[in-house]
């Protein structure tokens, strides 16, 4: 059994349909992309997997439970987490009381905060400074480490690479293959297709809510990917 499955996900915006029975698997220490122009219905995929837009139950199964329509923290619960675009960090806590936060669910699991530290150092050494006084990437880390302190089986990260520095995005998808290393299988939405190949053991590629492919990157051309993307 698959880790995580959908089947058939739609997602409405009241008379506005964003996804059309987007059907997609994540097996066990995987790491799968998904990429797509804007508004090809990306985040609202995440959004619906995370419990913010409403799917049938049986729709999204995580690890044999279904969890489609339930609360998002219900879902944080059975092992699930997201790391959202723009970090949404909360500016009047220090780094250390943000990462906290993650752990309110209780599961148990692999993060806590000295194993976060290893991962990110300069998280330690900052720990006590005040969000907002953070460079971009480091927010980043902040936002993806808070995500691990839940102990998700599948971490889900929402155009993490955005606005950030070359540098900086190789630091931080360095860290995706550590979390993988630590039984962590990994969703992305990633609008650079050629980091996404890089990292994804598989993509899916969205276009007007529909999945337009789906491969094994190792496999797919650029050709096809160029289509599946832009249509064209």
């Amino acid at each position: 059994m698959s880790l995580l499955q959908t089947m058939g996900v739609t997602a409405f915006y009241g008379d506005f349909q964003a996804l059309y029975g987007i059907d997609m698997t994540v097996e066990e220490g995987e790491t799968v992309a998904i990429i797509g122009a804007n508004g090809a219905g990306k985040s609202s995929f995440l959004r619906t997997l995370t419990g913010l837009q409403k799917a049938p139950r049986d729709s999204i199964v995580l690890d044999g439970q279904p969890i489609g329509g339930l609360d998002a923290h219900c879902i944080v619960g059975h092992g699930l987490a997201l790391v959202p675009e723009g970090r949404r960090l909360f500016p009047s806590l220090t780094v250390e009381e943000n990462l906290l936060i993650g752990a309110y669910c209780g599961r148990r699991g692999p993060w806590h905060l000295s194993r976060l530290y290893d991962l990110f150092p300069i998280l330690g050494e900052r720990r006590h400074s005040p969000s907002t006084a953070l460079s971009g990437g480091q927010q980043q880390m902040v936002a993806i480490g808070r995500a691990l302190m839940s102990n998700p089986r599948l971490l889900l990260c929402d155009e993490i690479s955005l606005g950030l520095a070359p540098v900086v995005i190789k630091d931080i998808y360095a860290a995706l293959s550590d979390i993988k290393a630590n039984e962590t299988a990994v969703l992305v939405v990633e609008q650079d297709v050629g980091q996404a190949m890089k990292v994804a053991d598989r993509v899916f590629c969205l276009q007007e809510g529909r999945v337009s492919l789906s491969g094994r990157s190792s496999e797919l051309t650029r050709e096809q990917i160029s289509f599946a993307y832009f249509g064209i």
